[in-house]
């Protein structure tokens, strides 16, 4: 079973990607049982087959898909994965952060597809709090990689205050 970074422990994942082969349409696909993370399309496609058949949901969306499509059903989605297809593409970093605080999405934001180490702490910073790394990656030095830095200046969606407003009162008695 794969293992992924949640919440800052090293877990076994037990949710599969749905990706569409070429060809394949989103209303023909199969829908493989257990937990799985399906394509935005597959999910606009068979939403109400998705929502009878009961069970936890997750979503993904590709870079180029913001989460305005899931707005009204936010809710429904144990998890919502942002794909990163290349380490140059950061387009997923803004529908994480706008997931959080716009669409106040309280579940699990997992990070796919070309996921480093060096990424980590950026994406904890936007409300990503899951990461499946690229297969060829290290999960445990990625796992320490997330305590690399013990502030932030600016706020964010992991932390709401900036550094000047967390900091106490200097001189005061």
């Amino acid at each position: 079973m794969p293992r992924i970074i949640r919440n800052g422990s090293i877990v076994d994942d037990d949710w599969q990607v749905l990706t569409l082969a070429e060809g394949e349409t989103p209303a023909a696909v199969a829908l493989p049982a257990g937990r799985v993370l399906l394509p935005l399309a597959v999910w606009l496609a068979r939403r109400d087959e998705i929502i009878a058949g009961g069970g936890q949901i997750g979503v993904w969306l590709d870079s180029h898909e913001g989460p305005e499509a899931l707005a009204g059903d936010i809710e429904r989605f144990a998890v919502i994965a942002v794909n990163f297809p290349k380490f140059t593409d950061g387009r997923s970093y803004s529908s994480a952060r706008l997931l959080r605080e716009r669409h106040h999405f309280h579940g699990e934001i997992r990070a796919i597809g070309d996921v480093l180490q060096d990424q980590l702490f950026y994406m904890r910073r936007c409300g990503i709090d899951a990461y499946a790394l690229r297969a060829d990656k290290d999960i445990d030095r990625a796992l320490a990689g997330l305590s690399v830095f013990s502030e932030t200046y600016q706020a964010a969606a992991d932390q709401p205050y900036p550094l000047f407003r967390r900091r106490p009162a200097q001189g005061s008695a």
